[in-house]
């Protein structure tokens, strides 16, 4: 059987990895951090566990991403708390919209938007099922060859005959914003706010089909973990070691050998070399690239110096007395405070449960504060103005605690730990090239990566289709081990 090498811990290579230890082959992940999960990881520090990057917890429903992840990799059953509030988004004429999966969403969104907005739901609801049934089919999408293509048509066109919606051919080359009414602003906010959260774009330019399934999750049903979000990746190392295979952490990988423009090898800074015949790279693409001398796959040679509108994130930490959140407070907030939307203006605020006492010191919780913002600015500080890149950080992190407290009052005279974290700081610890997060903005549904770079050389992560989130991430890891298995096949 092959010899696999998959280069990072996250959910994506994780996944890719445990199906094909099951199936038989000798895996091995090497992972640079000492915990698995990158941007989906959970890091202790002082006492706290701190989400390090995504904090919410979906597809997990029956049938869905992660049920359907569970299966395939032999994990009996995911540890997870179910939440009764997905989320508060917090608009800035004081308008709370709850999202969570029970029937009366629907009148939470009447009272929050009115009547006419109750059309726009309607469409991206009936997008979101069908569309999430098309992608747990696991298409080989962007296809790269007529097998690729034969087999996204044999799983699209029965699906577009069964739907019969002529919205679905229109909508693959509109945006969001075609389905939003034109007088209903507060509408408008609000599903921008939850677009640059799941699509990395807003209305105007997200691609309707994408974001009409990516504004879904929260109806799917949102989940705790106990440890928090790492615990997700924790099982997946678990469950490729159960499988057979081998999680390497410390193991920064510095170089993929290739002969004849195939993977043979790869190389560690730390001068360990594992022969490969197949290696999956849970990166970005820039990532990859940089791990290549001479013979940089084709594919790779074209890539610009990053991505256009990419986004990093600053994110602040924030260890707090407990005492300070009431009973069944709901736990995930977007706070939107103005347009435009990032820079602080924009805040998604996660808090640990009050069970999990794994996270916190007795009687404290953790709060984890994230908001979009440029790459550029903070970059060309750190580099050449490190006292106003320190002043930046110090505006932002006030910025970020003030917002909160829209969610949260009394949160700054609560805090006992206060951390802040830059594009910078995602750099240095997720190895993530520039530390852009969240992948590519999803504005049309040929943006994804394709995940086939070579022969037996594969890209999994966000990426690929389908991107960003947890459950999308896991599911592009599965598509590509089912392709790779069907390659050796």
């Amino acid at each position: 059987m092959p010899r696999v090498i998959v280069i990072g811990a996250g959910v994506g290579g994780l996944t890719a990895a445990a199906v094909l230890a099951r199936s038989g082959m000798e895996v091995t992940v090497l992972e640079a951090q000492s915990y698995p999960g990158g941007c989906a990881g959970t890091y202790f520090h002082q006492g706290y566990r701190f989400d390090a990057g995504a904090t919410l917890a979906g597809g997990f429903y029956p049938g869905g991403p992660m049920d359907k992840v569970a299966r395939a990799v032999g994990i009996a059953a995911w540890q997870t708390h179910p939440a009764a509030v997905a989320m508060v988004v917090h608009l800035p004429d004081g308008t709370q919209v709850l999202r969570h999966a029970g029937d009366t969403r629907w009148q939470a969104y009447r009272n929050a938007f009115g009547e006419n907005a109750l059309s726009f739901f309607r469409w991206q609801e009936r997008t979101a099922d069908a569309l999430w049934e098309l992608a747990l089919r696991l298409p080989p999408w962007p296809p790269q060859s007529l097998t690729d293509l034969g087999m996204a048509a044999s799983a699209g066109i029965p699906w577009l005959l069964k739907n019969e919606s002529p919205d679905f051919v229109a909508d693959a080359f509109r945006s969001v914003a075609y389905h939003l009414p034109n007088n209903l602003e507060n509408l408008r906010l609000f599903v921008d706010a939850q677009l640059l959260i799941s699509t990395q774009t807003t209305s105007s330019t997200a691609n309707a089909l994408y974001g009409a399934a990516a504004l879904d999750l929260p109806r799917r049903g949102v989940m705790q973990l106990a440890g928090g979000m790492g615990a997700i990746a924790e099982t997946l190392a678990e469950a490729v070691c159960l499988n057979g295979g081998h999680v390497l952490y410390h193991n920064e990988v510095s170089r993929i050998c290739m002969e004849r423009g195939r993977p043979v090898a790869v190389e560690t800074k730390r001068g360990g070399s594992f022969p490969a015949d197949l290696v999956i790279a849970n990166l970005t693409p820039w990532n990859v690239a940089e791990l290549f001398k001479d013979d940089l796959p084709s594919r790779l040679r074209r890539l610009p110096s990053l991505p256009s509108s990419a986004w990093g994130a600053f994110v602040v930490y924030v260890g707090l007395d407990g005492s300070l959140i009431p009973p069944d407070f709901p736990l995930h907030h977007q706070i939107v405070v103005r347009r435009p939307l990032g820079e602080g203006n924009s805040v998604f605020a996660s808090l640990s449960p009050a069970w999990d006492k794994s996270r916190a010191p007795h009687g404290q919780r953790t709060l984890t504060l994230s908001t979009h913002t440029a790459l550029d600015q903070w970059w060309r500080l750190y580099e050449q103005d490190h006292a106003a890149y320190v002043a930046r950080k110090a505006a932002y992190t006030a910025t970020m605690l003030e917002s909160a407290e829209t969610a949260l009052p009394g949160l700054r005279d609560a805090a006992n730990l206060v951390i802040s974290g830059t594009p910078v700081t995602f750099q240095r610890y997720t190895r993530r090239k520039r530390g852009w997060v969240g992948g590519f903005p999803q504005t049309d549904l040929f943006r994804s990566f394709a995940p086939r770079l070579a022969p037996n050389l594969w890209l999994v992560g966000d990426s690929i289709f389908p991107g960003q989130s947890t459950a999308a991430v896991a599911l592009g890891g599965l598509r590509v081990a089912k392709m790779v298995l069907r390659e050796v096949e």
